[in-house]
């Protein structure tokens, strides 16, 4: 957790940031994790069933393309899951208040956090 953790402090200081973890897709287990809101754990492993039953539908249909992020809207937040490709099955966790927010900045600063994570 501890190269992790300066990540995770970074994805926490995105304007509306609730809560973050890093997940293995390969095992479900967290890496790492802040906020305190959400069962992160549970989170975590519920979300990589998500990030695998994705890259089957797109296997099957034959779309040959890399996942950006997956992003789930809520009434009052935003859920997003951002890969770090450069890291086979890594990805951030992250959940953020819509009214504190802006998605698109978010959405930016999580690629370059993902881009540059270390496990």
């Amino acid at each position: 957790m501890a190269k992790v953790g300066p990540s995770l402090e970074q994805v926490m200081e995105i304007d509306g940031a609730i809560a973050a973890s890093v997940v293995d897709s390969n095992n479900g287990f967290m890496l790492g994790a802040q906020g305190k809101e959400l069962d992160l754990e549970y989170a975590s492993a519920g979300n990589t069933e998500l990030y695998h039953a994705k890259q089957k539908i797109m296997k099957n249909l034959g779309i040959n393309e890399k996942i950006e992020d997956f992003l789930i809207t809520m009434d009052t937040q935003y859920h997003i899951l951002m890969p770090a490709h450069h890291l086979n099955g890594i990805f951030i966790y992250f959940v953020m208040s819509k009214s504190k927010g802006t998605l698109g900045l978010a959405r930016r600063q999580l690629a370059e956090i993902a881009a540059n994570l270390e496990v």
